[in-house]
């Protein structure tokens, strides 16, 4: 968390609960201690989606389905959202999850790796969220240029990593590596001539990157 935790506090309190399948997914995730997407970065998500009305999402890290199940609302007829997840026992959560939701026939948990999935993909999708291992960002992103159409979104959760990837003082040992990936994806992403990028301060970070070619 990058704000003030009234401000944050404040903002949480005004934005609409989840329901459902979503509620239930989001106490599991409290209680187990599991990383799921904050709130002000979920309704952003959604109504980014609902502006661009994709047909095909990618996802990259399922964890336990919250964030798929969330943007399956914003798929057009016919949609459809492929997620990657490598661990095991996240699969199986969010296939269980999905199966709740009733969201089975639109989401499509791949389970493995994303650095061993993507360059093997061949579909176009209208936007992707990157929501996976934060120091692998900078390897997906070609893959992931290659596969959004112009006009789609990319969308990087967590790119500020706690505010760390803008920490003037020294960062901690084992920080290190991801900060300095980010900071690479960061710079990439805002310097590469077919993208026009956003930097975002809600949650712990998000970068929006429009598709310009």
């Amino acid at each position: 968390m990058i704000y003030n935790e009234h401000v944050i506090n404040f903002i949480r309190k005004k934005l609409k609960a989840g329901k459902g399948v979503l509620a239930d997914i989001e106490r599991y995730a409290y209680d187990n201690n599991i990383p799921i997407v904050e709130p002000e970065v979920a309704s952003l998500l959604i109504i980014l989606g609902k502006m661009i009305r994709p047909v095909r999402i990618l996802e990259i890290g399922t964890a336990i389905g919250y964030s798929a199940i969330l943007l399956s609302s914003v798929l057009c007829d016919g949609g459809f959202i492929d997620t990657i997840e490598r661990e095991e026992q996240m699969v199986a959560l969010a296939r269980e999850n999905i199966k709740k939701a009733g969201c089975q026939g639109k989401i499509n948990v791949i389970a493995a790796d994303a650095v061993n999935v993507l360059e093997y993909l061949d579909k176009e999708y209208d936007m992707i969220f990157m929501d996976a291992a934060k120091g692998q960002y900078i390897e997906y992103l070609p893959h992931c240029i290659r596969l959004l159409r112009k006009d789609g979104l990319l969308i990087a959760d967590n790119v500020l990593y706690r505010g760390m990837v803008a920490e003037t003082s020294e960062i901690p040992r084992r920080e290190r590596t991801i900060v300095k990936n980010l900071n690479d994806f960061i710079d990439t992403v805002c310097a590469d001539p077919r993208l026009e990028t956003a930097l975002i301060p809600a949650g712990d970070g998000l970068s929006i990157s429009y598709k310009l070619v």
